[in-house]
């Protein structure tokens, strides 16, 4: 079954038995309150690394009882995320994610050559998004890991994102290769990687999905404005995961809709040997909560 909402990722991911999750660096405030949130729906059990005398202060602080929890108490930021990443390669917990500490220490973590989650594949970032004007689920890829991909990684950072949809149910997703315009033009970069994108899904070197490029962002999501600007196929106007060409257009799109749009978002990290959990300080306690249900209903489904 396709899920069209994040009531129904709650839903799936608590159903059949609870993923564990992982969590590296927990003395953070808001991921706590998050935590307390997973809890109270019953989504979730919770593995917490991190200094233990910090954590219950803050869980105290939020209203968190941590009865049930496991609690590892570990003071160096640096050893509990490694500790974290450890026990989610080992198979005690299906997803990681990110607390309080920086984004590079983490990542040194999750790569680590003796316990890390490492696949030999480019790992990349898809915001799961939700607008009441839709009927679907977006999937915005990469808006914070790689910052120019090369056509090879826009084919891998298009499967990861594929890989999620899979997990979600949508069996065979519609990407959308975005640029500035839906034609090919030779001064603009992405306008190529767009159209050879696109034949190589023609050719099924690309599988699991359609693929197809260029398309302006209008003409990608609304059918309306493709069929006004004559833009056709399958992908056009009914796209659901959107490619952008480099970070700086992912990362504007995604905080763009987190402050000027009613939508709600739920963001993984694709490509590792298991989901992780990397939000940014920004974001409320609730989209960290929707980011923990589709990584917990990812692990739970690939």
């Amino acid at each position: 079954m396709m899920l069209n909402t994040f009531e129904q990722i709650i839903d799936e991911a608590r159903s059949g038995g609870k993923q564990r999750i992982a969590i590296a660096a927990a003395g953070d405030a808001d991921v706590l309150e998050a935590v307390k949130l997973a809890m109270e729906m019953d989504l979730a059990d919770f593995t917490l690394f991190g200094d233990e005398g910090i954590i219950r202060k803050l869980a105290g602080d939020v209203g968190l009882d941590l009865a049930g929890v496991e609690v590892i108490d570990e003071t160096g930021l640096q050893m509990a995320a490694l500790k974290a990443v450890q026990y989610v390669s080992s198979g005690k917990a299906g997803t990681l994610m990110k607390g309080l500490i920086g984004t590079t220490d983490f990542l040194r973590a999750v790569l680590d050559k003796e316990v890390g989650l490492r696949t030999g594949s480019l790992i990349s970032h898809v915001a799961v998004i939700r607008s009441p004007k839709f009927d679907r689920f977006f999937y915005l890829t990469d808006g914070a890991m790689n910052i120019s991909p090369t056509l090879d990684q826009k084919v891998q950072i298009i499967k990861n994102a594929v890989k999620i949809a899979h997990a979600l149910g949508n069996e065979n997703p519609k990407v959308a290769c975005l640029a500035a315009v839906e034609t090919v033009n030779p001064d603009m970069p992405a306008t190529i990687d767009a159209s050879l994108l696109a034949k190589m899904s023609d050719r099924k070197q690309i599988k699991g999905c359609v693929v197809d490029g260029p398309f302006g962002l209008d003409n990608a999501v609304s059918a309306e404005s493709a069929k006004h600007k004559g833009v056709s196929g399958l992908v056009a106007g009914k796209a659901d995961i959107l490619m952008c060409p480099e970070i700086n257009t992912g990362n504007v799109i995604y905080k763009t809709l987190s402050y000027f749009a009613d939508v709600e978002c739920g963001a993984v990290i694709s490509g590792a040997r298991a989901p992780i959990v990397l939000t940014s300080r920004a974001d409320s306690p609730r989209t960290k909560l929707l980011s923990m249900a589709t990584a917990a209903t990812v692990a739970k489904n690939s």
